[in-house]
């Protein structure tokens, strides 16, 4: 076997069928990307179906779409299912769609914070029962990622909501990576840092003493590319990552951790 040919047996996920949540835009889409050009059959998932529309096209690679909302929860099961009659089983499951509501605690509300951990947990979990539920029925090994965050590991002020529901994540790895690892299911999540996304020049645009501060803050001196994202994903879906559960890999050159 040749070197290339080893490499693309074991990092590549050719005849894989993936499903990537919030994957029409900014992070999602990079992940959407990764998976695709890594072989895999991509379907991407969100509630704008123009913007699923773009991003397909933008992607290639034969990448499908469904319009989600991950808040409707009553539904998820049965979209999940129409998914898979009309895609196939999904192989990989990517939890990525997310939202977040800025605001200092002591202003927020507990329908603002049910409004962020109706997507980032609950929604995401629905999902994925549905899809490891096909996984076990098949008896078939699979691969669920939970996108993580930064902020699970540090403090930020004004989005409350946001970390706990991010930490909340970090703590649903742990559970089902050892509830599912005999099943040959595995569960991780990647956790990026500070990202060179739209969303992230929008909220520092105007705002130069709070960028300074966040790239004191990251060794490495950069922010990260949204392909980083992307390829971690792609990496932890595939069958070089076979003997990985359970794990949260940050990828935030060394944001958490540096000093």
């Amino acid at each position: 076997m040749t070197d290339s040919s080893l490499l693309a047996q074991k990092y590549g996920l050719t005849g894989k069928k993936a499903l990537v949540t919030g994957g029409g835009t900014g992070l999602g889409k990079a992940i959407s990307k990764s998976l695709a050009e890594s072989g895999a059959q991509v379907v991407i998932a969100g509630r704008r179906e123009d913007v699923l529309q773009n991003a397909c096209e933008e992607i290639g690679h034969g990448t499908a779409y469904q319009v989600l909302d991950l808040t409707n929860m009553s539904e998820i099961a049965g979209l999940a299912a129409q998914m898979q009659a009309e895609h196939g089983s999904f192989d990989i499951l990517i939890n990525n769609a997310g939202n977040t509501v800025k605001k200092p605690f002591m202003e927020s509300d507990l329908s603002e914070f049910d409004s962020v951990f109706d997507v980032h947990v609950r929604g995401a979990l629905e999902l994925s029962r549905a899809v490891m539920g096909r996984m076990l029925e098949e008896d078939r090994t699979g691969s669920v990622l939970f996108i993580s965050s930064m902020t699970a590991y540090i403090g930020q002020p004004n989005v409350s909501g946001y970390t706990i529901s991010k930490t909340a994540i970090n703590g649903v790895i742990r559970a089902l990576s050892a509830e599912f690892a005999e099943s040959g299911i595995r569960v991780n999540g990647v956790a990026p840092g500070w990202i060179d996304t739209d969303v992230f020049r929008a909220a520092t645009k105007g705002d130069p003493e709070r960028k300074a501060k966040i790239m004191s803050r990251i060794p490495m001196g950069s922010l990260g590319d949204p392909e980083d994202i992307g390829w971690a994903c792609a990496f932890l879906a595939s069958p070089a990552a076979k003997y990985i559960t359970g794990q949260v890999l940050l990828v935030d050159g060394g944001g958490a951790t540096g000093f």
